[in-house]
């Protein structure tokens, strides 16, 4: 008589070490939404996505680059020309999160005046 394995727990973001809570520390994180956003306007070369993410500092704009190549949702592609071009665009999988990316910020934009009246109530106190 077979014998059947129990199945193993659905992924829970709230579990510390579950995979889905990384993939939404990365969305969540300060630059990747910004990131995301300018490249699906267009691909990007590195120093385009720095000027236009004011703030954001060459090592950081690196690092959130490169955790996004890793996940699959960004591509890097170097050009053999000198001097060297990189590119940065996204990738099918990229692609799919944009729309609840975009969805976010038309919400932050469309409640924007909101936020800040409840901000300052709230430091008013």
């Amino acid at each position: 008589m077979a014998t059947t394995q129990p199945l193993a727990p659905a992924p829970s973001p709230f579990v510390a070490d579950c995979p889905t809570r990384q993939v939404l520390d990365r969305i969540g994180d300060r630059w990747t939404m910004l990131v995301l956003l300018l490249l699906d306007r267009r691909t990007h070369r590195f120093g385009e996505l720095a000027r236009e993410i004011d703030g954001i500092s060459p090592k950081v704009l690196t690092q959130a680059l490169r955790a996004l190549e890793r996940d699959g949702l960004v591509v890097r592609e170097v050009f053999a020309e000198v001097p060297p071009r990189t590119e940065y665009s996204l990738t099918d999988l990229g692609r799919t999160l944009v729309g609840a990316v975009s969805a976010v910020a038309d919400w932050a934009t469309a409640h924007i005046d909101e936020i800040q009246l409840h901000r300052a109530a709230f430091d008013a106190r």
